[in-house]
């Protein structure tokens, strides 16, 4: 019996059927048994039988999935899917099933030896996982371009190594949270790797220049969850019931919502649609403007295109192939004429499209049709979970005065453009934020961080003001390309400032890249344009009226609040005591990002007064929460904390369990961990210090958003068309104006 009724899923896309299907299935049999996959004991135990790998069919994946590709590339892709599902089996059986945590580890270190991105394979392979690699590996990468071969060798290392991941999980019984395991689903799970795969099956890089940009990284992400989520959809019966696996999205739903397995399994498909509906989106606005702005000629274009189209094919492809192998739970699936295990022959995918599209319209709907400026009235704040404390810096009464010279100087305070002025500047305090993340600063580097955090704000506060309002979408990007320009690498030359975010910013660069190494400079720089990009970001969500995807939203969210800017000036504190690379890895990457996250939600549920009823605003979890499921407030607001409460606890589950781990790991000196567990001390007093900061600041306050720094000036970003002043009527007598 089935746990629960598989739903309706959102595909506008038919499938269609590589010719070649035929070719694959016998090719791809003839070299699993070469490779002995099939029926041929390991250490006593045979992964899988002739009927397994019948039955499963990855030809019938492949020839979905890449319903364009010649015969050759079919085959070649073909028994890469082989491969990865019988590395899969193989790691479930002699490394899951036993807990071997020390031997998964030397595993997974040989592999790396068979996929040079460089040279050839010098190593001879020793069992089928890495007889597969050893071949595929010497077919595929030679014939691509240096960028490329980098970006495949970091997907492969990523579903490799984070299986680790998944063990470690198991033997803690440990079910992660919905961030956590959608960010590791990415590596473990396989689909940039698979989207690495398009590329080579269509013929057709990214290139390099783009590779990197946001529209490039969110369609990449977007696939990779689609597949992922619809993946856990139909395996969880056999992951959860039969293997005892815990990583499973409606698993994870069902114990972080606290519901049944059809609401938690219902849950995660309405994210998968939203996923797709995010692609969508990034395919039509976002990624046109970053064809332009890159100069990219006619003939990559066309090439960048037939890799969406690529992935576009994997999702419906990859859809119809899970209706039909063995390996999954289908047997209840629905059609469009909504008949259960209905027709699935070739054509019959078409006639989902219709279905899809009519079941999933409210939720794309919902996204674009919420009502600004709705009365609301102060939010009730939940018991926040906080396990630390911080200190607060002796300078801080010289930091308050300070910020409020410096702010003037700088043309802050001026009353054109008039975003603050000195009461709301010292109502917002943001000396009292940096003395308690920074409580051991002296006075000129809490002057600084202090200056920092009142930039950013004064940023964030300015381009709605001036861009949003007029819908300013050119002139935003054009301040973005001016700021860029204040923060030399390798010389001090800066154009002359023409306001004051331009001013605030060359002297506050000034200050902190003089003792940097350019390295430094380069890293910090770009935390600094990660943040001022996402305003853009969020300028054209603003304008379309859109509410954020929920997974894009708290992604965004960590560069909207700046979180990499202020974690930054610590990393690049602890100088050359560890190494580069190990900022790179999961457990600090999990860190911070969790340490973010918790930041900003905290964030959101102080600032929804301010943003929704004030403003107008879009960009706030607790709206997110309300859109995507179609809750109330309360509700959307407990949802919230309990995320952050998750992402608390596993910053602690990172300290106490995953950064001793590294420790050995990496064979890190007694430096390189002293500075490590320095900068987790740090993170902490940065988490408790933010906590401190909106329990005193007064940006929040109902009393203080009704004040404004001159008569007749509405709230930021607020109405200014005529009859809008009936509307603040109504905002300040607590009465909402239709």
């Amino acid at each position: 019996m089935q746990p629960f009724e598989l739903p309706e899923f959102y595909m506008p896309y038919p499938a269609r059927l590589n010719p070649n299907l035929e070719r694959a299935r016998e090719h791809s049999k003839a070299w699993a048994y070469e490779m002995e996959m099939i029926d041929a004991p390991q250490n006593g135990a045979v992964i899988w039988c002739e009927r397994d790998f019948d039955s499963h069919d990855y030809a019938l994946l492949c020839a979905y999935t890449h319903p364009d590709a010649m015969g050759p590339e079919l085959d070649l892709v073909t028994a890469w899917y082989v491969w990865v599902f019988y590395f899969d089996d193989h790691f479930l059986e002699f490394f899951k099933r036993t807990r071997d945590m020390a031997g998964a580890r030397d595993y997974l270190d040989r592999l790396r030896v068979f996929m040079p991105v460089e040279g050839a394979i010098i190593e001879t392979p020793i069992n089928p996982v890495e007889r597969g690699l050893a071949d595929l590996w010497t077919r595929t990468v030679p014939a691509r371009s240096a960028d490329w071969r980098h970006r495949f060798t970091d997907s492969t290392r990523n579903l490799l190594d984070e299986s680790l991941w998944e063990l470690s999980n198991i033997n803690e019984r440990r079910v992660a949270n919905p961030v956590e395991y959608i960010e590791m689903r990415r590596k473990v799970g396989g689909a940039p790797w698979s989207a690495n795969l398009v590329e080579h099956a269509v013929d057709a890089e990214v290139p390099a220049e783009i590779a990197a940009t946001r529209p490039m990284q969110v369609l990449r992400d977007t696939f990779s969850d689609g597949v992922h989520l619809r993946n856990d959809l139909f395996s969880y019966q056999r992951e959860v019931e039969d293997e005892g696996e815990l990583s499973n999205s409606v698993l994870v739903f069902e114990r972080f919502l606290g519901c049944g397995t059809q609401d938690a399994a219902d849950a995660v498909n309405d994210l998968l649609t939203s996923r797709l509906h995010q692609f969508e989106h990034t395919t039509f606005t976002e990624l046109p403007p970053i064809l332009e702005e890159h100069g990219i000629d006619p003939k990559t274009r066309a090439e960048v295109l037939a890799y969406v189209k690529g992935l576009q094919d994997w999702q419906s492809g990859g859809h119809e192939w899970h209706l039909r192998s063995s390996r999954y739970m289908n047997g209840g699936f629905q059609d469009a004429s909504g008949v259960l295990g209905g027709p699935t022959g070739l054509g019959t995918s078409a006639a989902r499209v219709v279905s899809s599209l009519v079941s999933t319209a409210p939720q794309r709907l919902r996204s674009f049709t919420h009502v600004p400026y709705q009365v609301i009235g102060p939010v009730r704040h939940p018991d926040f979970y906080m396990p630390f404390s911080t200190g607060q810096s002796p300078h801080l009464h010289v930091s308050r005065r300070h910020i409020v010279e410096w702010a003037r100087r700088m043309g802050m305070l001026d009353p054109v453009p008039g975003i603050w002025d000195e009461h709301k500047l010292k109502a917002f305090d943001f000396a009292l934020c940096s003395a308690g993340i920074h409580p051991d600063a002296t006075p000129d580097q809490l002057n600084l961080t202090t200056g920092w955090l009142t930039w950013g704000t004064y940023g964030d506060d300015y381009y709605p003001v001036i861009f949003g309002r007029t819908r300013d979408i050119g002139g935003a990007t054009a301040s973005n390309k001016r700021l860029s320009e204040f923060m030399p690498v390798e010389s001090t030359v800066v154009p002359v400032p023409v306001n004051a975010l331009e001013l605030g910013l060359a002297d506050l660069w000034a200050r902190t890249a003089e003792p940097m190494t350019v390295s430094a400079r380069r890293t910090f720089r770009h935390a600094v344009e990660d943040m001022i990009d996402s305003w853009l970001w969020e300028l054209a969500n603003q304008m379309q009226n859109r509410i954020p995807d929920p997974i894009d939203y708290i992604e965004m969210r960590r560069k909207t609040f700046g979180s990499d800017l202020t974690m930054s000036l610590s990393r690049l504190a602890h100088g050359q005591a560890v190494p580069p690379e190990i900022y790179r890895t999961r457990p600090i990457r999990a860190l911070e990002n969790s340490a973010a996250d918790y930041a900003c939600l905290l964030n959101d549920i102080f600032s929804y007064q301010k943003e929704i009823q004030f403003e107008g605003e879009i960009h706030n979890c607790v709206l997110v929460v309300q859109n995507f499921l179609d809750c109330d407030l309360k509700n959307a607001v407990g949802i919230v904390n309990d995320l952050m409460t998750s992402r608390m606890r596993q910053f602690e589950h990172v300290v106490s369990t995953e950064l001793p781990a590294l420790f050995d790991g990496f064979n890190l000196d007694t430096d390189a961990r002293s500075t490590l567990i320095g900068y987790a001390e740090e993170l902490q007093n940065w988490l408790a210090g933010i906590l401190v900061w909106h329990q005193g600041t007064h940006r929040y306050e109902e009393s203080e958003l009704l004040y404004h720094p001159a008569a007749g000036v509405p709230p930021f970003g607020g109405p200014t068309g005529l009859g809008t002043s009936a509307a603040r009527i109504g905002q300040l007598h607590g009465i909402a104006v239709s």
